[in-house]
């Protein structure tokens, strides 16, 4: 979800992957074709405008 999330940004030009395994980058590799929901994305907008800054 992570990834797809990012790859929706209109400002994102590369998505960076970390891959260990050949099953995690086919999934992250797949991720591309995952469409998150309008209620999906805006509760993940809903989060960030809450925790804008990550605790150390």
């Amino acid at each position: 979800m992570a990834l797809a999330f990012v790859t929706s940004r209109h400002f994102t030009t590369a998505n960076i992957i970390g891959a260990t395994s050949m099953e995690q980058l086919k999934s992250n590799i797949a991720s591309h074709e995952l469409k998150l929901s309008k209620a999906v994305i805006e509760g993940i907008e809903a989060i960030h405008k809450r925790y804008t800054i990550p605790c150390p």
